[in-house]
């Protein structure tokens, strides 16, 4: 059976295979849900349609349709593991151990081919997978240094008909490290790309960078740097309290402080937050500008991804140390997964996914 969750932003609905005794194993639920763009996202808010009592009241799962019809399933039992509840010496240890890995970032393009060569000629990444979904409208592409179940992998997804982003303010650059940065910027300019900062030394004598724009505006820094196997670097987010971010994911998400840099010169302070060394591992790159509060996000760029061995257990936690979580954990259909996504302090998303 299908069930038919209805956005209120859209009058379309997503569909969910439920069985049910009923109309030979067919008929709808409607339930209402956040709305988002991608169908990744725009899935799971199903414990509208199952009662407290119906959970935890011992017997067999049961819900009922639009018709009143009984309906069996076994994901209500799956359901009932979102009433975890982690205090915070429980969250703190089981953070600690949980097999956490920053897998990709989600953002949207106007035109993907155009995107995939640029990155593939320009930038040295490898096309890894990509696939187009017409019934719903949108295509996606997966690229990146190495295999995505070792090294971190960019998501441009593309929607039909859309052909131009708004980046805002509040993203700042993706960042990579490559042995000669003059050349990546040359070919960067043979292809017609922008050059916003010319390679030169950071102060103080450090290593070589540069900064390009890709063809739909968002921002390249290249570090020049030995050879590694993960040269993705850092994605950069500009945030409001730089004490409160760090903390958050901290305590939530389990990364380490690997260093902040205070830079009274250029009026702002970042924080990398990783789970390893930077040399070796992309991270998140916080930065807070002197007396900036609130950025304006766009629409362009989405979240990255975060994975884990227990997306309920992860959702609790998050709530516990102040996130919001915009998609109650749940399995993804058809897919050996299950996702979770909240948002931090400053609005930014995160997906986090546990691999069956």
């Amino acid at each position: 059976m299908a069930l038919q969750i209805f956005s209120p932003k859209i009058q379309q609905p997503l569909k969910f295979i439920f069985p049910s005794p009923a109309n030979n194993g067919c008929s709808s639920v409607f339930v209402p849900c956040a709305y988002s763009p991608s169908r990744r996202l725009a899935l799971f808010q199903l414990t509208t349609a199952i009662t407290q009592s119906q959970l935890f009241n011992g017997k067999a799962a049961e819900s009922l349709n639009a018709e009143g019809e009984v309906i069996e399933s076994e994901m209500i039992a799956e359901l009932a593991r979102s009433n975890i509840a982690l205090s915070d010496e429980n969250a703190s240890d089981w953070i600690k151990k949980d097999k956490r890995r920053m897998l990709h970032v989600v953002y949207r393009v106007g035109n993907l081919d155009k995107t995939i060569k640029f990155y593939s000629e320009c930038l040295g990444m490898k096309l890894l997978r990509k696939r187009d979904i017409p019934e719903e409208r949108y295509s996606n592409a997966f690229l990146g240094y190495g295999p995505e179940e070792s090294n971190f992998a960019v998501e441009l997804t593309y929607n039909y008909g859309v052909d131009k982003y708004d980046i805002g303010t509040g993203f700042g650059h993706f960042g990579i490290a490559i042995e000669d940065v003059a050349k990546m910027v040359d070919l960067v300019k043979a292809e017609g790309g922008k050059i916003v900062q010319e390679p030169a030394p950071i102060k103080d004598g450090g290593p070589i960078i540069a900064l390009v724009e890709d063809p739909d505006g968002y921002n390249f820094e290249l570090l020049e740097r030995g050879p590694t196997l993960e040269p993705f670097r850092q994605v950069m987010l500009r945030v409001g309290d730089l004490d409160q971010s760090i903390n958050f994911y901290k305590r939530a998400f389990g990364m380490e402080l690997l260093r902040k840099t205070v830079d009274p010169d250029n009026k702002n302070t970042i924080a990398i937050m990783g789970y390893g060394p930077e040399d070796k591992n992309a991270v998140l790159e916080l930065t807070y500008i002197y007396g900036v509060k609130s950025y304006d996000k766009g629409n362009g760029y989405a979240q990255i991804a975060v994975g884990t061995d227990d997306v309920y257990k992860t959702a609790e936690a998050i709530k516990l140390y102040g996130g919001e979580i915009v998609l109650e954990p749940g399995p993804l259909p058809g897919l050996n997964t299950k996702i979770m996504a909240c948002v931090d302090p400053d609005g930014w998303k995160t997906v986090s996914l546990q691999q069956l």
